[in-house]
């Protein structure tokens, strides 16, 4: 004969499973990129709103998914210059201002340069994402970001 599970532990392997299940299917922030001649483009980002999280970005990564990018969120609009010290992958950089249209792009950053590099005007959010990526999907000066369930305070 077999024993019976006690009912509180079948509740509780119940209410587990339950929540693995909700935080898996947990909204995942991404942006939509606007090309003015071309297609949407949606890419899943990584936030970073703190100056620590802004300060490390990407470094020592080895690979960044094709559909994938980080999204550096700076609490007040200013001029913004990045490096590629101990970053290991090529990227291209998209700048965005306040009204989220991009306005300035540096592409195919060279990894570990110690080059500053970034527009000479003010924008609130830099998108990091594969080098290649800005000429790839055609997105230029003047194309707009929509963001999808990236935080409140980030936006």
């Amino acid at each position: 004969m077999r024993a019976r599970p006690h009912p509180k532990i079948t509740a509780l392997a119940l209410l587990a499973a339950v929540i693995g299940l909700l935080c898996g299917c947990a909204a995942r922030p991404a942006v939509i990129l606007h090309p003015a001649g071309g297609a949407a483009v949606r890419v899943r980002v990584e936030v970073v709103n703190t100056p620590l999280a802004r300060a490390q970005g990407l470094m020592y990564r080895r690979e960044l998914a094709a559909d994938a990018g980080m999204l550096f969120v700076f609490p007040h609009a200013g001029v913004q210059h990045f490096w590629m010290k101990n970053t290991l992958i090529a990227l291209d950089m998209l700048f965005i201002d306040d009204s989220r249209r991009v306005v300035g792009i540096v592409a195919n950053a060279r990894p570990l340069s110690t080059r500053s590099v970034g527009p000479e005007v003010p924008c609130r959010y830099v998108l990091e994402v594969n080098g290649g990526f800005a000429a790839q999907h055609h997105i230029e000066v003047g194309a707009t970001i929509e963001f999808v369930d990236v935080p409140a305070g980030a936006s």
